[in-house]
């Protein structure tokens, strides 16, 4: 039997702990108990891994799972399909043969065009102008592709509106924010998802942290009919992704 692997364009979103893991996996309507998921074709189903998402959307909001196979192969799936392959109905006979026979019409067919072949045109989108802008901007500032050491202060808790969802997801923005590197880079403002991770760490305005991230240029959106404390007015540029070993530094704020 044949896949047809669509592969993942670049380097793709991977999680940084299991709570995260689990925090995806629940997102996208599947159990964040297991570690593997059937991946069924007509006649081939394996248990799959997944190893991580790709994001997309005007705003990326949007995710695309990225699956691993026995054999070490990846490929690409809408969490929707996935979710579907997990029922036991999916891929019987009399379902396969109507999908076949009517592609643009049956509920499988919709799944089938709507989420592979979109896709591939988000993705292209996204190589285009409207991301243009801020390619140049990270190109210019030679932002790095893997995890580096931070430092940054808390400016505002606030809230992004989350498509996917339909709800409004707590984020934290920072700002002064220092990679360490060399050359080191100084960035205005970031943001970051306020995770169970850093609601440990009860933290307030002004605190000033250090921690390992990746970092990427991702705009923040503002919530939808957000409690005015929990708005926001300024433009918030980067997204810190996946924040670990976490120190806060009381002494900054004395």
């Amino acid at each position: 039997m044949m896949i047809k692997y669509i592969s993942p364009i670049g380097q793709f979103e991977v999680f940084g702990d299991m709570e995260h893991y689990k925090q995806k996996v629940k997102e996208w309507g599947l159990s964040s108990a297991k570690e593997e998921f059937w991946y069924k074709e007509r006649e081939f189903h394996e248990l799959v891994k997944i190893k991580g998402y790709e994001i997309y959307g005007n705003t990326d909001e949007f995710n695309t799972i990225v699956v691993e196979f026995k054999d070490g192969n990846l490929t690409c799936i809408h969490p929707a399909y996935l979710k579907e392959m997990q029922q036991s109905s999916f891929g019987k006979e009399s379902m396969w043969e109507e999908g076949k026979e009517r592609e643009s019409e049956t509920p499988k067919g919709e799944v089938s065009v709507q989420i592979k072949t979109p896709e591939a045109k988000v993705v292209e989108e996204k190589k285009s102008e409207p991301k243009k802008a801020k390619k140049e901007k990270v190109a210019k500032l030679e932002l790095p592709a893997e995890k580096v050491h931070f430092s940054a202060a808390i400016k505002q808790f606030a809230m992004t509106y989350n498509s996917f969802t339909e709800e409004n997801d707590e984020v934290v923005i920072f700002e002064n924010v220092q990679i360490h590197q060399e050359p080191s880079i100084n960035i205005e403002y970031a943001w970051c998802s306020h995770s169970k991770t850093l609601k440990k760490l009860e933290l307030v305005i002004g605190d000033f942290l250090e921690f390992d991230g990746k970092i990427t240029a991702k705009k923040l959106t503002k919530g939808k009919e957000a409690p005015e404390e929990l708005n926001f007015t300024i433009t918030v540029p980067y997204k810190i992704n996946n924040p670990s070993k976490l120190v806060k530094q009381q002494e900054e704020n004395d």
